[in-house]
């Protein structure tokens, strides 16, 4: 089994991510830790020095890569669903699920972060929230290629669990 979870940076892939692997005794993957140790570098250096048409593509072969791997929840960068065909490869390989949190939810956890995120880095609140709608806009349409959608954060396990369960 492979679940991908997918949605914006700061919607909780990672954090839900863990927790659901636990449940159904499968091994998380956060992707990005995963381009990180593939490539001897963190994700912000990969953008620096390759740009993100660089790291995009360093971040479909690692997605490539997973998409082999057996019995995983794997939590995806919040663009990785958005470049290339990785939703239709995700799709085929596995359970996508999108996170749908709203845009206020997102905003706040990310001013909170002390993740270095180089797509907002030295952002206003609001530029951030600017920034997330106008991101959003443009990648909607491929989250909402996922086949399970989740809107509300609390409880957001115990529902993808019953879900998953329904599809096996």
């Amino acid at each position: 089994m492979r679940i991908y979870l997918i949605g914006y940076m700061g919607c909780g892939k990672s954090t839900l991510g863990l927790k659901l692997a636990g449940e159904l005794d499968l091994t998380f993957i956060d992707l990005d830790k995963f381009l990180e140790e593939r490539n001897y570098k963190t994700v912000p250096q990969i953008f620096s020095e390759f740009g993100e048409e660089g790291f995009r593509l360093r971040e479909r072969r690692a997605l490539e890569e997973v998409s082999e791997f057996t019995d995983v929840v794997v939590a995806t960068g919040g663009g990785a669903p958005c470049f290339y065909d990785n939703m239709e490869l995700m799709n085929r390989t596995g359970i996508t699920v999108f996170l749908d949190i709203e845009t206020s939810i997102i905003a706040e956890r990310l001013i909170k972060s002390k993740t270095e995120r180089p797509l907002i880095a030295g952002k206003s609140k609001a530029e951030l929230v600017r920034f997330i709608q106008e991101s959003l806009k443009k990648r909607k349409p491929f989250y909402e290629q996922a086949q399970l959608r989740i809107s509300k954060p609390d409880g957001a396990l115990n529902e993808i669990i019953a879900e998953i369960r329904q599809k096996k």
